[in-house]
């Protein structure tokens, strides 16, 4: 018998990524909390005039990408490390700052990409649990750091429960967190954020030595398919990253396309608000239900339904809306168009029997 080839042992407890599902032809898909706009304005013609070189590697730097995110953010292009959206950078965090025998921890529930990468680096997890508002418990994440400890993620707004940490609190969390440990701030969906008491994350991480700020074009912009993502922080830490990036990760059809939206800024901003107005109208109407859920400071909902998690969301897919179940705590919705939001709250009122 001839062996074949196996795995690293470790990689059977490797948790594998689950994704929103497709929605079949007449149904809202809200289970990846996408934008339900079309691209910005000069998006599609950057794209196509990139399209006319994909026989040739894209700029292995991106450095149009990257001077125009340095200007965009007011920071030197040696502070930003690019990557094929966030989680890819998150991923290059992990690769670069943590290994076997190195500890991460993390808010439990979170994006559910943290285990995955941490496991694919051959670090230890330890999940903190969320407060029963769906918030970081801060102090409890503090209080967990050990010896071992080599980065922390703080999600803010937290995927999938919702709010944001505050300044003050995060503030306090840091003067507990020692020097040697990293840690990142995930913002993939810090421009729908309206919760005043929020924090600069990239003051945070430009006036500190073991802070850095995540965030991706995917959301907000648009590009999810196109898949951009950064890192924002102290130039030391920002060439440990780079050093684990895939070489030619972002296409030039991304890159051209982020720039472009880069330029669209007014339009982004108009449609921001709008999805932000769309989600207070949500709450309004889960309000009036006298359904308690979460801070939503994200494009997206959180219903805790514990148990019936799962059949809420196969109620909501035979209503033609595909949402996104975690077993055991909850559905996340994305904030879609209103026709979208009204269908699977009609949904939900069934459900609930009112």
């Amino acid at each position: 018998m001839v062996t074949p080839p196996r795995s690293r042992d470790d990689l059977a407890s490797v948790p594998a990524y689950r994704a929103g599902r497709s929605a079949p032809q007449g149904a809202f898909k809200l289970s990846s909390n996408e934008n339900p706009f079309p691209p910005l304005p000069g998006v599609e013609a950057a794209i196509a005039d990139a399209a006319a070189s994909v026989n040739r590697y894209p700029d292995f730097g991106s450095s149009r990408l990257l001077m125009a995110l340095a200007a965009h953010l007011d920071v030197d292009a040696d502070q930003i490390a690019l990557g094929t959206g966030s989680v890819a950078v998150l991923g290059q965090v992990m690769t670069a700052m943590t290994g076997p025998g190195d500890e991460i921890v993390i808010p439990w529930r979170s994006f559910e990409a943290y285990p995955i990468l941490a496991a694919l680096a051959g670090a230890s997890l330890v999940r903190v649990p969320l407060r029963d508002d769906g918030t970081h418990d801060l102090d409890a994440m503090a209080d967990a750091l050990t010896e071992r400890t080599r980065l922390v993620m703080v999600c803010t707004p937290n995927n999938p429960t919702g709010p944001a940490v505050t300044r003050r609190a995060l503030e306090s969390f840091l003067a507990r967190v020692p020097g040697d440990v990293l840690v990142a701030i995930d913002e993939a969906y810090v421009e729908f954020v309206r919760d005043e008491a929020a924090p600069d994350a990239l003051d945070l991480a430009l006036s500190r030595t073991n802070v850095i700020v995540l965030r991706t074009f995917s959301k907000a912009y648009g590009l999810a398919g196109l898949r951009v993502g950064y890192a924002v922080g102290p130039s030391t830490i920002i060439t440990e990253l780079r050093k684990a990036q895939l070489p030619f990760g972002v296409t030039a059809m991304a890159e051209q396309a982020a720039i472009a939206s880069l330029g669209a800024e007014a339009e982004l901003l108009r449609r921001v608000e709008v999805l932000v107005n769309e989600r207070s109208r949500v709450r309004s109407e889960l309000r009036a239900m006298e359904y308690v859920t979460p801070d939503a400071q994200g494009n997206f909902i959180w219903l805790p339904l514990d148990g019936k998690a799962d059949e809420f969301a196969q109620a909501a897919a035979d209503g033609g809306v595909v949402v996104r179940p975690f077993a055991g705590d909850g559905v996340r919705v994305t904030v879609g168009e209103p026709a979208a939001n009204d269908r699977w709250l009609a949904v939900l009122r069934d459900f609930l029997g009112l």
